[in-house]
């Protein structure tokens, strides 16, 4: 993989702009349902929830990303009703507590609105609005940032369907239907972020091909997130390795993102990965 300096961009959200390609920004993972792959059940409480958001301020986190429904592999879902139920107490809990901006991850349009009006001034869609168009109108009226990831079919499914022949054609095609929904629905430009979307409906070798690959993303103008953390393509390369054991394979995937010009990386480990993102940077504006 050859390291080259990163596009840089602005990303306009509702109270100010970040600034993305001169450093990686670290968003934190925040799953407050009981049944994450990863940290499901630990953040149920809105005050769990609360004190490890801070926590992960503290850690160096830039952005917070805040989940109430589920989306591992073989998830069913839940209604906006439960999602809110979940995250809005946390929301809440954090409005003047908290200095990072705050996302939130839904594919419902409902969510996305309550969310925003509590404070979160991103919508992280796992769908790329294939779920929920509306989302695009809330976003726009909001002028609030959406991150618009790519994911195969939907998560009770993604991973039991036959892959895709060829995972870069399947990227490219859904990803620019999404990039061109939101920019038809009155979404800017400067409000988008990307997604490859590692490990919905991708096999291990995909999730490697990415990776490898990432500056193919590049055609879209547009910053790149990539979220890695503890990931069952990492375990499955290490054996069989459970989630909690994931660290070093998740180090090893986010530096090698890095080099590849992604912008923003979503962990669980933010104290860790915040490391991992310093000498990456450092290596590639060398």
């Amino acid at each position: 993989m050859r390291a080259r300096a990163r596009k840089k961009f602005q990303w306009v959200l509702p109270r100010g702009r970040l600034v993305l390609g001169e450093r990686t920004l670290v968003m934190g993972v925040l799953n407050v349902t009981p049944d994450s792959f990863s940290d499901g059940g630990r953040y149920l409480s809105p005050k769990a929830a609360v004190k490890q958001a801070l926590a992960m301020q503290r850690a160096g986190a830039d952005l917070l990303d805040i989940g109430g429904e589920s989306t591992r592999p073989g998830s069913e879902g839940v209604s906006a009703e439960e999602e809110l139920r979940r995250i809005l107490p946390v929301l809440r809990g954090l409005r003047r507590r908290i200095g990072i901006p705050i996302s939130v991850d839904t594919n419902k349009a409902g969510v996305a609105e309550a969310a925003i009006e509590a404070g979160a001034q991103i919508i992280n869609d796992i769908t790329g609005l294939r779920a929920d168009p509306e989302i695009a109108g809330v976003v726009k009226r909001a002028k609030a940032g959406l991150i618009l990831m790519h994911i195969r079919g939907m998560p009770r499914t993604m991973q039991k369907k036959q892959f895709a022949r060829n995972v870069w054609r399947m990227l490219e095609r859904d990803l620019g239907r999404s990039v061109e929904q939101a920019l038809s629905r009155g979404v800017r430009r400067s409000q988008l972020v990307l997604d490859p979307g590692i490990g919905f409906g991708k096999s291990t070798g995909q999730n490697c091909e990415i990776i490898k690959h990432l500056r193919r993303l590049e055609q879209f103008r547009l910053p790149v997130l990539i979220g890695t953390s503890r990931k069952t393509f990492i375990g499955k390369i290490l054996d069989d390795s459970p989630p909690s054991e994931r660290l070093w394979g998740t180090a090893a995937s986010v530096t090698a993102a890095i080099l590849g010009g992604a912008h923003i990386v979503r962990v669980h480990d933010v104290e860790e990965m915040r490391q991992v993102t310093r000498i990456s940077d450092a290596i590639l504006n060398s």
